[in-house]
């Protein structure tokens, strides 16, 4: 039974309805319910008050059919075995949705980061390392950044890693700064994929270009979406962060609201729109919703407030799967996480590749690949949606799951 706020039960909900969909072997669909390997470990970290507080961090490595384990580490309060094994699932179809040679991961560590030191933070980044460096490597399991984790804090784990094991591998994390081996265009990789698969839906549904947009979450995909959009011509009309909403329908100057948010650290109250209504950045009538915060944003209490035509899940896990059926029934297009926000892990595959070859790519050049895949992928999606005769979600869950089921074929795991 589906528990609402598990999110490694929406998994297998979705999973499910595809299984109905594409009908792969049981004894694969078997084996692609739970991770292949989980791990749990305890890093201890000596404060700067001289006590050792002790953490709990987690990696979860859901499937390798299709290459080495790939996916992000968060810091963060909340973060919990279920939400890990969801990321990691969800991983593992996002990079098959983009037919990249990688399977999936997720890590994370339960903490408020921002209540620690810069010494704190390193401690605990080499420290969750030394738990997991067995698991991890640059042919067996590639972290990257995710919430609350950047490029400083991915230098610290490459250093850590290659301190273990007595040798350069730059390959073994993505997401490094550029000095030590990162890609160019990685730090906005994300939003410029979602970018490229809005416009190709925006084409398909009839949208005009200047249209409307509500982003739900101004962190780091968040507001470089709404910058690339704005220099693209459609008008930002509603931002929120975890304190407050503001709304211009005339266009939100970007650029105004990051440096309002860097003085006053929340949109909240910011001059340039309204704040008055009480409303909810969910339900502005805006022809695009992006939702760029958490998992479950989109529950059954709030679906019916939406108004927009077009979703695109900048996050992951932003619509609950019973919210999911409302937004069907409302002929609302939603273009799925595992589609919309792979361009992070597409960059992160083209560092590897760049790591492994010691030759690194233009930011021109990378983008130019960046979009060759995500509008291709969007099309693949497409094509599948239409022959189901299902939804986007549907579409693309249906090609990523027959793409891992065919790899798990290949090595003979049925």
């Amino acid at each position: 039974m589906n528990d609402k706020n598990d999110v490694f039960c929406n998994v297998l909900e979705q999973l499910r309805k595809t299984q109905e969909l594409v009908r792969i072997p049981e004894n694969i669909y078997a084996q692609i319910q739970s991770p292949q390997k989980f791990l749990e470990v305890s890093i201890p970290v000596k404060m700067d008050d001289g006590n050792v507080k002790v953490f709990t961090g987690y990696r979860s490595q859901f499937n390798d059919a299709r290459g080495p384990f790939k996916g992000g580490i968060r810091f963060h309060p909340k973060v919990n075995e279920s939400e890990v094994k969801a990321l990691s699932a969800w991983m593992t179809w996002k990079t098959a949705t983009v037919d990249i040679p990688l399977g999936g991961g997720k890590g994370g560590v339960v903490v408020d980061p921002k209540g620690l030191s810069d010494r704190e933070l390193e401690q605990l980044s080499r420290g969750y390392i030394q738990g997991i460096h067995q698991l991890i490597g640059p042919s067996r399991d590639i972290p990257a950044p995710d919430i609350y984790t950047d490029p400083r804090i991915m230098g610290w784990m490459m250093d850590e890693y290659e301190k273990i094991t007595g040798s350069h591998q730059p390959g073994v994390i993505t997401g490094k700064p550029l000095s030590i081996g990162g890609s160019a265009a990685r730090s906005y990789s994300t939003a410029m994929g979602a970018v490229y698969v809005l416009e190709e839906a925006v084409k398909k549904i009839g949208l005009e270009k200047g249209c409307t947009v509500a982003i739900q979450g101004f962190g780091n995909a968040g507001s470089y979406m709404a910058k690339l959009l704005e220099e693209r011509g459609y008008r930002i009309a509603v931002l929120s962060d975890s304190r407050g909403t503001t709304c211009n329908y005339a266009g939100l100057n970007i650029k105004e609201v990051e440096d309002y948010k860097r003085q006053e650290g929340s949109l909240k109250d910011y001059p340039g729109g309204d704040n008055s209504d009480g409303k909810h950045c969910l339900e502005h009538e805006v022809d695009i919703l992006i939702p760029a915060a958490l998992e479950n944003s989109i529950t059954i209490n709030n679906v019916e407030l939406i108004r927009a035509k077009l979703i695109i899940e900048l996050a992951n896990g932003p619509i609950t799967p019973e919210a999911d059926e409302i937004l069907k029934k409302k002929n609302i297009v939603v273009v799925p996480d595992i589609l919309a926000n792979a361009g992070g892990v597409v960059v992160s595959y083209f560092e590897q590749v760049q790591n492994a070859s010691g030759y690194y790519w233009g930011e021109k050049d990378v983008l130019e690949k960046l979009e060759k895949i995500m509008v291709r992928s969007f099309q693949e999606v497409w094509k599948e949606k239409e022959f189901y005769g299902t939804t986007v979600r549907m579409g693309a869950y249906a090609l990523a799951v027959k793409r891992v089921a065919e790899a798990m074929k290949a090595r003979g795991r049925f």
